[in-house]
């Protein structure tokens, strides 16, 4: 049974995913409006009772936002987080729907097996995800200041790959965000640039000769554009005779609207 993935937003404003499988459905942060994630699950034709879980990368607003009436509403859904990120979420969740997993620990939820492993952001605790069911994999690593040996070995069997490109660095250089912010994006627990996402996939690419769709998501509004990452990344990647084609599919993920279903 193929794994499906829709984008109800991805940006510096808010964010939210859904992965689906043949038994069950998922949400990946909570980040966007209720009314916005109860709109997408109804336009992906995803029922509020087949959704059993809500995994949260970090306790950062644009990732927790509606965690409250998400968990509410949808009657079957569990909230999962670590404990460091559990400690820093003040928002309300009743405790019969909070669930804890430790990082790095796979746990199932269904028919899909969750994979929570480490990123360096400046969080409490913070995660991507690797979920996997009929031996596909599907990876969401946003929120992220680089690319550590370990977060690669994570993702490169990923055949469904959610990678930041939150902003050109020339364009926050010139930007309006105080020097303080800046140096905080840019650091290494900061956000991940436009060319540092193009770097990570050409040495994906390099590492293991497999097809492999790309989703760039997480772009920062005022930093960066849905072109100008596609044109940075793709650059990136000629840079190394790399272009993208049938065996490597790359599309922006927006803040605003609902991406299609995307099935590997």
């Amino acid at each position: 049974m193929a794994l499906k993935f829709c984008s109800f937003a991805s940006g510096s404003s808010g964010n939210s995913y859904l992965v689906k499988t043949g038994e069950t459905a998922v949400l990946i942060d909570a980040g966007i409006s209720g009314r916005r994630i109860f709109r997408g699950l109804e336009e992906t034709e995803t029922p509020m009772e087949e959704v059993s879980a809500l995994l949260i990368t970090h306790e950062h607003i644009d990732h927790i936002k509606s965690l409250p009436i998400v968990t509410k509403t949808l009657p079957n859904i569990k909230a999962y987080a670590n404990r460091a990120t559990w400690e820093g979420i003040e928002r309300p969740v009743a405790e019969e729907k909070r669930r804890l997993f430790v990082t790095g620990e796979n746990f199932q939820i269904e028919d899909l097996t969750v994979r929570p492993f480490a990123i360096p952001h400046d969080a409490a605790e913070p995660v991507g995800f690797s979920l996997y069911s009929g031996g596909r994999q599907i990876s969401i690593v946003t929120d992220v200041g680089c690319i550590t040996d370990h977060i690669f070995r994570e993702i490169v069997d990923a055949d469904l790959l959610v990678l930041e490109a939150n902003h050109e660095v020339e364009v926050l250089h010139m930007g309006r965000y105080p020097y303080s912010l800046k140096r905080r994006i840019l650091g290494d627990h900061g956000h991940l640039s436009n060319v540092s996402a193009g770097e990570c996939l050409s040495c994906l690419v390099e590492a293991k000769d497999k097809s492999r769709r790309i989703l760039l998501g997480h772009l920062s509004r005022e930093n960066n554009d849905p072109s100008l990452a596609m044109l940075a990344v793709k650059n990136t990647l000629m840079e190394k005779d790399i272009i993208p084609g049938d065996k490597l599919k790359i599309d922006v993920i927006l803040r605003d609207c609902r991406s299609c279903v995307y099935e590997v």
